[in-house]
């Protein structure tokens, strides 16, 4: 004999063992997202803090909504399963009940619906275990009954202070030694490679250099419209109006990867000569690679700083 599935009684704020819930109302025991089988119901379980740590910042964000990353550990994530039963919760009849915690006792947050305008959006996010970068889905959930909270996590933050001017791309100048990077908001738990403690190394001392020489210098902080993640600039020379990416190793590799970021930064800041930094000079066709992109290479030598393009001094 079945057992009937009592009413919906829990509010939001309420705390419940997550065993107890799906004893009464179905869904999966495990993971984040538990649609059942048994009630008109889908289960989206956030853990916060513990996600904010592989990259998916769940939580309310400066639109009023609750964004929420999908299911997928490894590759890039896909609309089926428990991602799609989030995304077609309304259609089937189900309503979408959202906890914080995932294990033990959690608590409710409220009964949400997707944005129907724009239900979800792609943000990248390293794989489990701090594996590579990937797409994942990022759910935007409207609340029916919860209070709207303001934002949290330090990626929600930032959005916030970008909202003030939703229509343009965000520049903003930042103290060299702010140690905000790329990877702080895609894979924060990830360890510095020594390559990248090499580069912060080498861009430190150039800054030194620089403020020898009374130069003004710093970085900058840039949130393309659109775009859910910031950008971060190593170095700006503001009196020489010099914009700077460094890199721990003198490899193909890297210059390849320092000239895309020059292009995409550069779009900021157009004035800017660009310049590419190396622990050292590299060879001859690294060098015309990066002359025919009209970026110079820069790099410590005994009287200061060597050049790749003659005439050119910091």
């Amino acid at each position: 004999m079945t057992t009937p599935t009592p009413a919906w009684t829990l509010k939001p704020g309420e705390p419940i063992e997550r065993k107890a819930l799906h004893e009464d109302f179905g869904g999966r025991t495990q993971g984040g997202i538990g649609p059942s089988s048994r009630s008109a119901n889908v289960f989206v379980f956030t853990d916060p803090i513990a996600g904010e740590k592989h990259g998916y910042f769940d939580g309310w964000m400066p639109d009023g909504l609750f964004h929420y990353s999908g299911e997928g550990q490894y590759g890039d994530q896909r609309m089926m399963s428990g991602n799609a039963s989030i995304l077609n919760h309304k259609q089937q009849g189900k309503a979408l009940r959202v906890f914080q915690g995932a294990r033990g006792t959690v608590t409710y947050l409220g009964k949400f619906e997707v944005d129907d305008q724009d239900p979800w959006y792609e943000a990248d996010a390293p794989e489990t275990g701090g594996g590579a970068i990937r797409r994942v889905i990022v759910f935007r959930l409207r609340p029916i009954d919860a209070a709207v909270q303001p934002p949290q996590t330090s990626l929600a933050r930032l959005l916030d202070a970008a909202k003030r001017n939703p229509n343009k791309d965000q520049v903003q100048e930042l103290d060299l030694e702010q140690q905000l990077t790329e990877r702080t908001f895609v894979n924060p738990d990830r360890e510095p490679y020594e390559a990248e403690r090499k580069e912060a190394a080498l861009v430190q001392a150039l800054g030194d250099y620089l403020r020898g020489k009374s130069h003004k210098v710093g970085r900058h902080q840039m949130l393309p419209k659109g775009e859910t993640r910031p950008l971060f600039t190593d170095l700006y020379d503001h009196t020489a109006k010099l914009l700077v990416e460094a890199k721990g190793s003198v490899t193909r590799e890297n210059v390849r990867m320092a000239i895309g970021q020059l292009a995409d930064y550069g779009r900021f800041l157009p004035d800017a000569t660009r310049a590419i930094l190396l622990p050292s000079e590299p060879r001859q066709d690294l060098i015309e690679l990066a002359h025919s992109q009209d970026i110079v290479i820069v790099w410590p030598a005994k009287q200061g700083y060597g050049a790749s393009r003659p005439g050119f001094a910091l």
